[in-house]
């Protein structure tokens, strides 16, 4: 009874980032200045921290509460959280360092925000299928 609430908590809460992510795309478009683009983008990092981690303890809950083997399928899920921190921290290193003031750099930065934001939420729809896949019986990994 309570892994099936943690594993519906997991899902959950991957359904909020994944919303996250999508409404993060806004974020270069709501920003009229380049100061207004770097707080909404440290604001946006460190929601998408909190989000991520939050994933990663309840999936880890789960995994030591269900006493499920450490299988191909998890070192996966904990690989894109590694690589999704990663990306995340760069990129807010990138516009924290930026020289926003330039056009031409401010233009650059803005751009490459959508564009991660776009491989970020392929990262975690590719998770989300793989998921499904597995669960159905279509693909095995062991």
């Amino acid at each position: 009874m309570i892994i099936e609430q943690i594993l519906f908590s997991h899902s959950f809460l991957i359904q909020v980032f994944l919303g996250f992510l999508i409404g993060g795309l806004l974020v270069p478009f709501m920003a009229k200045t380049p100061g207004g683009f770097k707080k909404a983008s440290f604001v946006y990092t460190l929601s998408f921290q909190a989000l991520l981690t939050m994933i990663a303890f309840v999936g880890t809950v789960g995994f030591v509460m269900g006493e499920v083997g450490m299988t191909l399928s998890i070192v996966l899920m904990i690989v894109i959280w590694i690589v999704m921190m990663y990306i995340e921290i760069r990129r807010y290193k990138l516009i924290k360092i930026g020289n926003l003031q330039n056009g031409q750099t401010y233009k650059l930065l803005k751009g490459a925000f959508l564009k991660i934001s776009v491989l970020q939420i392929l990262l975690v729809v590719f998770m989300v299928i793989f998921k499904i896949m597995e669960a159905k019986g279509v693909i095995s990994i062991s």
